[in-house]
């Protein structure tokens, strides 16, 4: 199975004709009756190799994080627990010690992930061109930079005096902005699409991060403060995705994944706190009015992933709206089959949606205005 960057590549090089590949690319829609960004490709495995190499890939850095973790405890020993009741203060003088330790442990084991996820790139992502071992390795490299530095910040704001959550704040945001950094370097090296995802979510991160420090940690509803701001953000985070996007319509290019994980970074971000706001995430007790808000922003975000042909907020939005049909169900009176009768619904309506997806959404299209069409994949 031959990508549409390799494709791309082979143009280059050469190898075959531009006229050729477009050739190959019409028989290919016309042969599954859609246009090629309809089905939203990307991709992630082109055999069970793949699979095979991540489940290594897997045990290699949970054993370097276990070795990492070992040698922390080596050179910063957790102090010994006394038997119960016999030394009623030895956690207040003991307290420094553990959380060192502690936060030791989990930076010299995220240092081992990071470093380990680098040097097995080099090979999986930069030689084989691997997706999902090049994704699972670009995911332990951010992840073990950013846990790396929370290990020491740990440390720091748990032993000696105690000290302002704002002070944590600020700590995270450095570590976080940092991490944006060195996924930064990894994009320059490897060229993973989720790299700039994984970047993008790390700035959000920052900026979040340094708000709450300036307003500070305890201002009152700070709960609704941060889901204002996780909105913000992924409004933010899907127009950068749709730049991506807009740069490449046809979906033929690294630029379409990139987008494509974008999307998927941006989607929770913009469906939680939406649905916090109507009160889908205080239990199960919603309300009749909160339960038909969920659907009509559900049909929207429909509507909005069809003009722009991504799933990914449909995707997010899934939960809410099992929580949403589920309360009406039980108030209709079907209290047993509620959620039966839910899954139903809901996986009748997917499946309706992806079959007739190219004429749904090619009528969702033309409603829109002609500069903006222009902007997005072609319909069949």
């Amino acid at each position: 199975m031959y990508s549409q960057e390799d494709l791309n590549s082979a143009v280059a090089s050469g190898a075959i004709s531009q006229e050729a590949v477009d050739a190959l690319r019409a028989h290919v829609a016309s042969t599954r009756d859609a246009v090629p960004a309809d089905a939203e490709h990307f991709r992630l495995i082109t055999g069970f190799n793949d699979i095979f190499v991540t489940i290594g890939v897997i045990i290699m850095l949970v054993a370097m994080g276990a070795i990492g973790q070992a040698i922390a405890g080596a050179i910063w020993p957790a102090p010994q627990w006394p038997e119960f009741g016999s030394d009623p203060d030895w956690w207040e003088n003991n307290r420094s010690a553990m959380a060192i330790a502690r936060g030791m442990g989990l930076s010299f084991a995220a240092l081992g992930v990071a470093v380990t996820a680098w040097l097995l790139a080099e090979f999986f992502t930069l030689k084989r061109r691997m997706a999902l071992p090049s994704i699972i390795l670009l995911l332990a490299f951010v992840g073990g930079v950013f846990l790396a530095q929370l290990g020491g910040i740990m440390a720091y704001m748990e032993s000696g005096p105690e000290r302002s959550k704002t002070i944590g704040f600020l700590w995270a945001s450095l570590a976080l902005l940092i991490t944006a950094g060195f996924a930064w370097m990894h994009w320059k090296r490897f060229m993973v699409p989720i790299t700039i995802a994984a970047g993008t979510a790390a700035i959000a991160g920052t900026a979040i991060a340094l708000i709450v420090a300036i307003i500070g940690p305890d201002t009152a509803n700070i709960e609704n403060v941060l889901l204002s701001l996780v909105f913000v953000a992924g409004l933010v985070v899907f127009g950068f995705a749709m730049r991506w996007d807009i740069s490449d319509p046809g979906r033929e290019t690294r630029r379409s994944d990139v987008a494509f994980w974008l999307h998927l970074l941006a989607a929770p971000m913009i469906a939680h706190p939406v649905f916090a706001l109507i009160g889908v995430t205080e239990g199960d007790n919603i309300g009749a009015l909160a339960a038909v808000l969920v659907l009509a922003v559900y049909i929207v975000f429909g509507i909005v992933a069809l003009a722009i042909d991504r799933r990914a907020l449909l995707v997010s939005a899934l939960a809410y709206v099992l929580i949403a049909l589920t309360f009406l169900f039980r108030e209709f009176g079907a209290v047993e089959l509620n959620f039966a009768l839910t899954a139903l619904v809901i996986g009748s309506a997917l499946l309706t949606l992806s079959a007739l997806w190219t004429p749904i959404r090619r009528a969702v299209v033309q409603g829109l205005p002609s500069d903006l069409k222009t902007k997005l994949p072609a319909t069949a």
